[in-house]
């Protein structure tokens, strides 16, 4: 883990010739991208209403190289103009599958063994830094308004909460997912580098093996 240093004698010198920002897509052409391995994680978005939001999720599948997004209900899907303007571009770099429930995902997901989780906000939630993800993993999102359905919360493994601190009990869907995903990839590759991921990747390294969440004791 690399230490912050708030070096005030460091601070600005030489950034323009020292920093060099990312400002390019993949190194990889379009063919070559599709081919190469995933992230083993599944996202399973219930009945999103609003097509930004998936446009969004659908961006930060492709960031963080998810294996699967299954769009279910009345979760946007393509051809859809409001999508394809909030994903930037992403969507053809995504593996997508359209379910009309949900739960039929789900089910999916459990009979090839892949345990899931449900993000929401429940007597039975767990916090998310308290569990240990395995790979492969589902990740669960709900509707805006109404959250995951309780027959899909039935069936899942495990229903996980990010800590809500302030006034309000809840946060943007897309911003959450974000937030599961990047503890999830955390989780298992650490501080490596963005190279390190790529090489682990191309390789198809297995991470851990499949197993059920846990909770992590303290």
């Amino acid at each position: 883990m690399v230490c912050f240093n708030n070096n005030n004698e460091q601070a600005g010198v030489g950034l323009e010739t020292r920093i060099q920002v990312r400002s390019f897509d993949s190194d990889l052409n379009p063919e070559q991208f599709q081919v190469i391995p995933r992230f083993p994680v599944y996202a399973v978005l219930e009945n999103l209403r609003s097509a930004f939001n998936v446009g969004s999720i659908i961006r930060t599948a492709d960031c963080a190289l998810l294996k699967m997004v299954y769009l279910c209900g009345i979760t946007a899907h393509p051809p859809h103009r409001k999508l394809d303007k909030t994903s930037l571009g992403a969507l053809p770099f995504v593996q997508w599958e359209y379910r009309e429930s949900a739960l039929e995902a789900v089910r999916e997901c459990r009979s090839k063994s892949i345990p899931v989780a449900a993000l929401e906000l429940t007597d039975r939630s767990q916090c998310l830094w308290e569990i240990d993800f395995p790979l492969p993993v589902a990740l669960v999102m709900g509707n805006e308004a109404l959250g995951v359905s309780r027959e899909v919360l039935n069936e899942v493994d495990h229903i996980v909460e990010i800590p809500m601190l302030g006034y309000k009990n809840s946060i943007n869907v897309a911003v959450a997912f974000g937030v599961a995903v990047y503890e999830i990839q955390r989780q298992h590759w650490g501080s490596a580098s963005r190279d390190s991921w790529k090489t682990r990747l191309k390789r198809n390294q297995p991470v851990r093996q499949t197993g059920p969440c846990r909770c992590v004791e303290k």
